[in-house]
């Protein structure tokens, strides 16, 4: 794997001047210097705001810019099915010697980590998830949409239990919460053969574009889509808006008790691991809000108070 180079403010004009020097949108590029150009956050050098209209995203290495790439014919297989905004690339290419990048138009909005989602966006989400079961399987992994398999939630409990633990040691964390979740409640809620679907599988709040009146716009980042668990869209949902409207949203998408409740644990399991590490000086990446997030993935949720597994529950 071949590191990038930092991009620069001058690297990134004269990149959006390459990519648009034979089409006819100017990117605001007004004057002789090009368009305004800043990181979208500080210390984060491989996204950048152009101008006030665009978003320029820039893999970081080659194996970065195999689903940048696969991305753009993923985004058109996706847009028909769903109701929210699926990204535009208005210019693509290669910033560096085996190193794609697109240029986007921006989404208007927030995003979901700076206004709630309202009855409406959840119906939103709702359209999302069913747009996504819709999307037809072997055509997604004709462009190269990679297959997972289920995790064990059982795996997974046996690891967050371990974790609140030592929450609970630090006085951050009720590691009785999670007795909640038992070994047999574990295989019950195993993921169910046979409804592998298309996923974003990076649900995040900063992907989820929302509105100031809470309706869901768009969602961004389609790079790590997979088909596979639709309970894992479930859970980065809760995480991103909280249990019950992502509870609610997958039951209007049809979804039944055993994925939205599948997808409630996944989403607890692993809030309680990232902040253990975030606490612990171990997490990578940008971990934002993990106590936030924590807290989301743990409201309560009437589903799981009046849900019995006791016969087979059929699933779409």
């Amino acid at each position: 794997m071949t590191q990038a180079p930092t991009p620069t403010a001058d690297t990134v004009r004269r990149l959006v001047r390459s990519l648009l020097k034979n089409g006819t949108d100017d990117t605001d590029a007004s004057n002789g210097g090009g368009p305004e150009v800043r990181p979208v956050r500080a210390g984060h050098a491989y996204t950048w705001w152009v101008g006030d209209r665009h978003v320029l995203r820039l893999a970081p290495d080659r194996d970065a810019s195999v689903p940048r790439r696969r991305e753009l014919r993923l985004r058109d297989l996706v847009r028909p099915h769903v109701p929210v905004t699926v990204p535009v690339s208005v210019a693509h290419g290669d910033w560096a010697p085996g190193l794609a990048c697109t240029l986007d138009a921006l989404v208007p909005g927030g995003t979901a980590e700076e206004h709630d989602v309202s009855a409406v966006g959840e119906a939103d989400l709702a359209g999302l998830l069913t747009g996504l079961r819709a999307v037809p399987v072997r055509q997604a992994e004709t462009i190269g949409v990679p297959r997972t398999a289920p995790r064990s939630l059982e795996a997974l409990r046996r690891m967050a239990v371990h974790a609140a633990e030592r929450l609970a040691a630090a006085d951050e964390f009720d590691a009785a919460r999670l007795q909640q979740l038992t070994p047999a409640g574990a295989t019950q809620l195993a993921a169910q053969p046979g409804h592998a679907v298309l996923t974003h599988h990076a649900l995040v709040g900063e992907h989820v574009v929302v509105s100031a009146d809470g309706r869901v716009r768009g969602v961004l980042d389609w790079t790590e889509a997979a088909v596979g668990d639709p309970a894992e869209d479930i859970a980065r949902l809760a995480v991103a808006v909280g249990s019950p409207a992502a509870g609610r949203a997958a039951t209007l998408a049809g979804y039944g008790p055993r994925p939205c409740l599948r997808g409630l644990w996944l989403a607890r399991c692993d809030t309680v691991m990232h902040l253990t590490a975030h606490l612990e000086g171990r997490a990578t990446g940008r971990a934002a809000l993990p106590r936030t997030r924590l807290e989301r993935a743990w409201e309560p949720i009437l589903l799981e108070r009046v849900t019995d597994f006791q016969d087979p529950d059929p699933e779409p």
